[in-house]
């Protein structure tokens, strides 16, 4: 017999794993900018990541208004393993034993360009989606990613200051070093 009434599931829907997945990794990504932040403090950078890393916290909220409009779920314990992983990802080796390498500059502005990119893929589905889906105000998805484009401008100008930085600093260490010169063989005329 054909039943009419609405079925609920105990899974949830894809979109819901999308947009916590999301969520999760804005979440890593909102404090992984605070602490690039207060780390170019004493840079002249510090202006700069302490407004973007604004802007990412205030694109975190906007996509938790974004789930709550679709009906979508906050699964909590996403949130609680994303945060684990983020500090386990925090023990990586940075070729120094007791001290920050600069290479750990690098690394995390690296790790924060990848996830404003999957933000700005997650805003261009959504935007996809506000095509057949009311709900989803076209006009702010279309706000967001282009300031998802402009805070990828941003890191990559920085990351690519602080790569520089990071990686000739060391080769100037190792040309100090003195060189070896072949010695030919005894015995071998015409050879030094």
């Amino acid at each position: 017999m054909y039943d009419d009434k609405p079925r609920t599931s105990s899974r949830p829907s894809l979109l819901t794993v999308y947009l916590n997945d999301h969520l999760t990794g804005s979440g890593a990504g909102v404090r992984l900018i605070y602490r690039i932040a207060d780390r170019h403090r004493p840079k002249g950078s510090w202006p700069e990541l302490a407004a973007l890393a604004g802007q990412i916290e205030e694109d975190q909220q906007s996509l938790r208004r974004i789930m709550h409009d679709l009906d979508v779920p906050v699964r909590r314990l996403r949130e609680v393993v994303g945060r684990i992983g983020e500090k386990a990802g925090r023990l990586k080796p940075n070729g120094r034993l007791l001290s920050r390498s600069p290479l750990s500059d690098v690394l995390e502005l690296e790790a924060m360009l990848l996830g404003v990119e999957g933000k700005a893929a997650c805003w261009r589905a959504l935007r996809a989606l506000a095509a057949t889906d009311t709900r989803l105000d076209a006009s702010d998805l279309d706000r967001l990613l282009a300031r998802a484009d402009a805070q990828s401008r941003s890191l990559e100008d920085l990351r690519r200051c602080c790569a520089v930085e990071a990686l000739t600093a060391e080769p100037a260490a190792v040309s100090a070093r003195p060189v070896r010169r072949a010695v030919a063989p005894a015995g071998r005329p015409g050879t030094t």
